[in-house]
């Protein structure tokens, strides 16, 4: 399994979830875990995806979801798990 953090943040607009979703699903990579809440009209949400399936390299993917998020008006970020633990770590 290869598992790699998204996180999605912006103002709320209609679609946000499924425009993201959408893109994972057509190129094969399965949402294990999501999170997202709206706060004060802000948009947040995280999920770990497993990118085993995926046609795409890690940094393919990252680039397609921040085009994604550039069109929907939100930032999307997309990291391996292993990069996004050594930037998180204490």
């Amino acid at each position: 399994m290869q598992k790699t953090i998204i996180t999605v943040v912006g103002h709320d607009t209609v679609g946000i979830i499924a425009k993201v979703c959408t893109y994972l699903a057509e190129n094969k990579i399965n949402i294990l875990d999501i999170s997202q809440t709206i706060v004060d009209g802000y948009f947040n949400m995280m999920m770990i995806a497993d990118t085993s399936a995926a046609q795409k390299a890690t940094g393919e993917i990252a680039k397609d979801l921040d085009v994604l998020g550039t069109e929907v008006g939100v930032v999307i970020r997309c990291q391996h798990e292993d990069i996004f633990n050594m930037m998180h770590r204490i």
